[in-house]
């Protein structure tokens, strides 16, 4: 298992060069000037060429690109144009928000289909089973930026409209008084802050995983020891989910890496929606500040997370199938 691993870091680094190099060319060839938010009418021309070269971008294209690349071994993202600090602390503020919304909306999707998968492929072709078909298809066919807004207007301003016992947060990731509440209440707090933005991510995951989650399961239930377990008396939630469950999560483990580029990509929207301070709440304000070292280190950070999430899935996708190991 540990030379599997291995093999498998080994093949991510050319990867991991290949994003980088891709990244810093298609930002750097775009349309535009990094520093035309300095430049006004009355700025000298030998102001603009020192700031150009405070920047560094008074350099030919391929020596900046060496330096870039140097600089990410030592975790060194430059210096934001917009924001005026290091970029590298920036994103360490934001970041574990990101990853708080992405891996709670990870968690809610798989499951949530899991469990509607299991059901579905039980009562196959009964009502339940197309009552839930309908709702996934539903949830599915919806952008998740959309599904943020309807969530909003139900659970939040509708609530408050309609006088219902509970509402929901619409934005931020924490109330005005969060330093004054205890211990217990900050993480409710925090909680209730999450639950939108990780909902609307998590419909939308959690429909497609259901319906990958039935045709395997349908397709375990069939065979033979499934069958003889049945045979033996077991109850059938041990039959279900000891015996069947297991060996129908293969195709459900690989999706976990499919997946992670739609979740990143969801939550770019779903953070500008709800106002979350991740990072694609930051790629979007670095965007129209045309501030390209941070739009740089956020998109190489996504990457590296899309990778990390592939070599997970490899991972326990070899443990569910062993011989996948030796393959």
């Amino acid at each position: 298992m540990a030379r599997y691993i291995l093999k498998r870091l080994l093949a991510a680094i050319p990867l991991v060069l290949g994003i980088a190099t891709v990244i810093f060319f298609i930002l750097n060839l775009a349309p535009g000037d990094p520093v035309a938010r300095y430049i006004g009418p009355n700025v000298p021309p030998a102001v603009i060429q020192q700031i150009r070269a405070n920047f560094g971008l008074d350099q030919p294209l391929h020596v900046r690109y060496l330096k870039w690349m140097g600089s990410l071994l030592t975790g060194d993202f430059g210096y934001s144009l917009g924001k005026n600090r290091p970029v590298a602390g920036l994103i360490a503020e934001i970041l574990p928000n990101t990853l708080l919304l992405s891996g709670a909306a990870l968690v809610l999707s798989f499951v949530a289909g899991i469990l509607l998968g299991v059901i579905q492929a039980v009562r196959q072709y009964s009502v339940t089973d197309q009552l839930l078909s309908v709702v996934a298809l539903f949830f599915y066919s919806m952008p998740s930026f959309w599904l943020a807004l309807m969530l909003i207007l139900l659970f939040s301003l509708g609530a408050r409209s309609w006088h219902w016992p509970f509402f929901l947060p619409a934005s931020g990731i924490q109330s005005v008084d969060f330093s004054f509440l205890s211990t217990w209440g900050k993480v409710v707090d925090v909680l209730k802050h999450l639950a939108l933005p990780a909902l609307s991510l998590a419909l939308v995951l959690s429909a497609g995983i259901a319906r990958y989650m039935r045709g395997s399961m349908l397709e375990v239930i069939r065979q033979d020891y499934v069958r003889t377990a049945r045979a033996k008396g077991l109850p059938e939630a041990r039959v279900i989910f000891k015996h069947a469950l297991r060996n129908a999560m293969g195709p459900v483990i690989t999706l976990f890496g499919l997946y992670l580029p739609v979740l990143f990509s969801g939550t770019v929207f779903v953070e500008v929606v709800f106002g979350w301070p991740g990072m694609g709440n930051l790629i979007v304000q670095a965007i129209g500040q045309r501030d390209y070292p941070v739009v740089m280190a956020s998109a190489f950070i996504f990457g590296i997370m899309v990778v990390v999430g592939n070599l997970v899935a490899d991972v326990l996708y070899a443990v569910a199938d062993p011989r996948i190991r030796y393959g």
